[in-house]
C-alpha cells in the first residue's frame, strides 16, 4: 500500500516535470548611445565650454560619440588635441555639430544656430530669460525640440546647482579683482587686501548675503579684510554667519548704516539679486560721490540693472571706469574670466546627466525620474512647459508630466 502511494506521487512528479516550466526572459538593455555635439561659443566674450577633456573621455569609454566643434575650447585653454586624444572628432564645419542628436553648449542659441539645428534634437544652454526673443522661441517651437536651461537645474537638496556653482566662483573672484584695482599696477589706492601687523586692514563692504556674498566673504575674511555684510533678510544674514563659522558685522539694509559703511570702505561688492526683473539698487549716487577717492566697487548684479546707481555695463576688455573717482568694475559675466575653473565646475553638473540620458534609456525617463532635470525642462518636443516664459510672450504652456505620460 505504502509502495503503491509514493509510486502515485512518482507519476505526479514525472508529469509536472513535463509540463512547460517558467523560463527567465532576457533583460533588455535600455541603454542608448548617444550622439552629443558642442559647437564653437559666439557669444560675447563667452570663455567657457561645457565639456572638458576628462568627461568627453568619461563619456567616450560608455559607449557614446561626441564631436567638437575646432577651437570650442580654446578660450578655456583646452586644445583640439586635448579632445581628440580622449576620443573626441573635431569638425571643422559648424553645421556637422549639429547633426548630432544632444546639443550641449553654454549661451542660449541664436537664429542662425537654431536654423541649422535638426528636427526632435535635444538642446542643453543657458536660457537668459532676460534676453530671450520670441523669435528664437517660435523657432526652437517650430523644430519640435526639447529644450533644457542650466538655470533651472537642482541638484538633490533642491539648490539651483549650475546657479549656485557660478555664484561661488562669482563671489571669491569678485574679491581677487578688488585686490587689483587696490594695487598700483591699476592706478588704485596702492593698498594690500587683508591687513598686516600694525597696519589696519581694508574694509569691505557686501551688499547680499546669497551664495555670491558668503563666497566673497569667506575670500576677503581669509585675506584679512575686515568685512561687513548687508541685506534685507535676516534669515540670510544667519546662513551666512552659520556657514561661514565665525563672527562678521552683519546688517539688515538701514539706509544709515548702509551710507556711512560704503562711504568709509575701501571696496564694496554688489552682489543682491532678485528672483524676476531688476535687481535692488540700494545705493544711491550721492553716497558713491562721496566715497573716499579710489576705492573699488564690483557690482556683480549688473547682469540684472546693478546695485550702484552709477554702475554701468562693461566687459572684459574694457572692464573698469571711473566715476566720482571711485573705480567702477561691472563685467556681467565674470565666471568667464576664470574660464578654465568654471568649465571644471560645469562639466561635473552636465556629465552626469548625460550618462544617466544613456543610461536610462532616454531624455524622458530620467525627466520622469528626476524632478531636478524635469525642472529644467522649458520645451518639450516642441511643447512650451515653461508658465513664466508663456506668460511673457502670451503663448500656451502645456504640462510637463501630462506630456510626459502622453508619450510613455
Amino acid at each position: 500500500m505504502s509502495s503503491e502511494l509514493y509510486s502515485g506521487f512518482s507519476d505526479v512528479a514525472k508529469q509536472a516535470m513535463m509540463q512547460p516550466q517558467e523560463s527567465m526572459l532576457e533583460v533588455k538593455n535600455k541603454k542608448n548611445k548617444l550622439y552629443i555635439g558642442t559647437p564653437k561659443e559666439t557669444s560675447f566674450q563667452e570663455n567657457r565650454i561645457a565639456l572638458t577633456p576628462l568627461s568627453v573621455a568619461l563619456l567616450i569609454n560608455n559607449g557614446h560619440e561626441v564631436i567638437l566643434e575646432s577651437n570650442a575650447g580654446q578660450a578655456a585653454n583646452f586644445s583640439d588635441k586635448d579632445y581628440s586624444d580622449q576620443g573626441a572628432k573635431i569638425v571643422y564645419d559648424t553645421k556637422a555639430i549639429y547633426e548630432a542628436n544632444i546639443i550641449i553648449k553654454i549661451a542660449p542659441p541664436t537664429l542662425l544656430e537654431i536654423e541649422m539645428m535638426k528636427m526632435h534634437q535635444i538642446l542643453i544652454s543657458t536660457l537668459q530669460l532676460a534676453t530671450l526673443k520670441a523669435d528664437c522661441l517660435q523657432a526652437l517651437i517650430q523644430k519640435k525640440i526639447t529644450a533644457l536651461s542650466f538655470e533651472h537645474l537642482r541638484d538633490e537638496g533642491g539648490s539651483l546647482s549650475v546657479v549656485r556653482a557660478m555664484s561661488e566662483i562669482v563671489g571669491a573672484t569678485s574679491i581677487l579683482i578688488a585686490a587689483e584695482y587696490l594695487s598700483n599696477i591699476f592706478n588704485g589706492k596702492g593698498l594690500m587686501l587683508g591687513g598686516i601687523t600694525g597696519v589696519p586692514p581694508t574694509e569691505i563692504v557686501i551688499l547680499g548675503a546669497g551664495t555670491v556674498g558668503e563666497y566673497a566673504a569667506r575670500t576677503a575674511i581669509s585675506l584679512g579684510a575686515e568685512v561687513k555684510v548687508f541685506d534685507p533678510s535676516i534669515y540670510k544674514l544667519r546662513r551666512l554667519q552659520n556657514n561661514i563659522g565665525t563672527r562678521v558685522f552683519t546688517s539688515v539694509v538701514q539706509p544709515i548704516v548702509l551710507e556711512k559703511a560704503i562711504t568709509t570702505c575701501d571696496v564694496a561688492i554688489g552682489a543682491m539679486r532678485a528672483e524676476d526683473g531688476r535687481s535692488p539698487c540700494i545705493v544711491s549716487e550721492a553716497t558713491v560721490s562721496r566715497m573716499k577717492p579710489n576705492s573699488v566697487i564690483i557690482d556683480v548684479s549688473i547682469d540684472q540693472g546693478g546695485c550702484f546707481e552709477t554702475s554701468e555695463v562693461t566687459n572684459h576688455t574694457h572692464p573698469v571706469f571711473r566715476k566720482y573717482d571711485v573705480i567702477h568694475y561691472c563685467v556681467p559675466n565674470i565666471a568667464s574670466r576664470v574660464a578654465r575653473t568654471a568649465t571644471y565646475s560645469l562639466t561635473n553638473i552636465f556629465t552626469p546627466i548625460l550618462l544617466d540620458i544613456g543610461e536610462q534609456g532616454g531624455l524622458k525617463n530620467v525627466i520622469w525620474q528626476k524632478s531636478g532635470v524635469r525642472n529644467a525642462v522649458y520645451i518639450y518636443e516642441g511643447h512650451l512647459t515653461n508658465k513664466f516664459i508663456g506668460e511673457r510672450f502670451n503663448l500656451p504652456c502645456k504640462d510637463l508630466d501630462l506630456l510626459i505620460v502622453s508619450h510613455r
